[in-house]
């Protein structure tokens, strides 16, 4: 499809997941044991046949690039598409880092792109969506801009930090506002926008006019009764990893089949690179229930409702339930582990039981030894 090109903001410069975005951007985080939270974006645009995309970054790059590599894992045609980053400006004046200025910073890429409507959307939302037919929705309506959006209700417990579309009769947007659990039912803002490349770049200009603290979010907002903003219903899975509980839950409700046949499909595959590595061994004693496994991993103790990374060992006589353990972990024999989150090269030796409770996941970071 080439009306449309693809912009990724996995800046997440407002969002706070204690721990893991210590060490990567969201778009980075390990997601069912082998995608990346950027996987599900990037493979919505190139299922849609979008494959001229750009990936905004922010703070601490280095794994999402990496990850990205040249994009041929992603099926991109190296002739007709593109998987480009857009770097921010670090400089020590650059005081206010939203996706604004990183837009600017890289407006003459953007400029460049000969297609005439842009497809924007975030790393930290995990859904799938056929952007053409949102495309043609949006050009048959006439309208400047299309929002997505699912509705929820249960906003008053989730999706807090995370705004809201007001809506007339007509689905057109009346306002966009922050989501502070004080109602049931919302329509959550998908932060997913399609509008033409001239319009866009006109609210760039137009939002840094305004306030160097501006993101593109607050420039919609304001225009909402200016121009013809249209919000789309989405329908499907759809999760928000907004905080630490949020990324957890996210996680461990895809081992619930309904949930994973809602987000999966196999005409529309979750594209990711790929890791060559021996499968896992069950060994004798191992018993493992309701759980996503990678491969390379050494299992001789019970797991039960959890996810391991790829090569994760677990030694006998060890129980993990309800847990998240990234790759390269090593679990000592004997071991208890309950409602844990555990980061990437970890390893415990001596500590037996490290326990939490379901509503407050444990944490353990990056390459501790305990």
């Amino acid at each position: 499809m080439h009306l449309a090109f693809g912009i990724i903001n996995s800046a997440d410069r407002k969002l706070n997941v204690e721990g893991l975005q210590d060490y990567r951007p969201i778009g980075s985080f390990s997601f069912l044991g082998r995608y990346r939270l950027i996987d599900f974006p990037i493979s919505n645009l190139v299922n849609s046949g979008i494959e001229k995309i750009a990936v905004q970054v922010g703070d601490r790059p280095r794994s999402l690039v990496q990850h990205l590599g040249s994009g041929r894992h992603y099926g991109i045609n190296s002739k007709t598409g593109r998987l480009q980053i857009l770097f921010s400006d670090e400089r020590e004046d650059s005081n206010y880092n939203t996706d604004i200025a990183s837009y600017l910073y890289n407006l003459s890429i953007i400029e460049k792109v000969p297609s005439p409507y842009v497809v924007i959307c975030p790393s930290y939302i995990i859904y799938t969506q056929d952007f053409c037919d949102l495309l043609d929705e949006h050009i048959k309506s006439d309208a400047d801009i299309t929002l997505l959006y699912h509705t929820v209700d249960n906003a008053n417990e989730k999706y807090l930090g995370c705004h809201y579309l007001s809506l007339n009769r007509q689905k057109g947007v009346e306002s966009i506002e922050e989501n502070r659990g004080r109602a049931k039912t919302r329509n959550i803002f998908m932060d997913t926008y399609i509008m033409k490349k001239e319009l866009f770049i006109e609210l760039i200009h137009k939002a840094k006019k305004v306030s160097s603290m501006y993101s593109l979010i607050d420039v919609v907002s304001d225009e909402c009764h200016a121009l013809d903003v249209r919000g789309i219903s989405h329908k499907g899975y759809f999760a928000a990893v907004t905080d630490f509980q949020s990324y957890y839950s996210a996680n461990l409700d895809l081992l619930e089949y309904h949930a994973a046949s809602n987000l999966f499909h196999s005409e529309w595959p979750i594209l990711t690179k790929t890791t060559d590595s021996s499968p896992t061994q069950y060994f004798e004693g191992a018993d493992v229930k309701s759980c996503f496994i990678s491969n390379g991993c050494d299992i001789e103790g019970k797991i039960e409702n959890s996810i391991l990374g790829r090569g994760v060992t677990v030694k006998a006589g060890s129980v993990i339930k309800n847990s998240i353990i990234l790759s390269g972990t090593y679990i000592s024999e004997n071991t208890v582990i309950e409602n844990q989150v555990i980061d990437k090269g970890v390893q415990i030796k001596t500590q037996k039981k490290i326990v939490s409770s379901s509503s407050q996941p444990g944490y353990i970071r990056k390459r501790d030894i305990l």
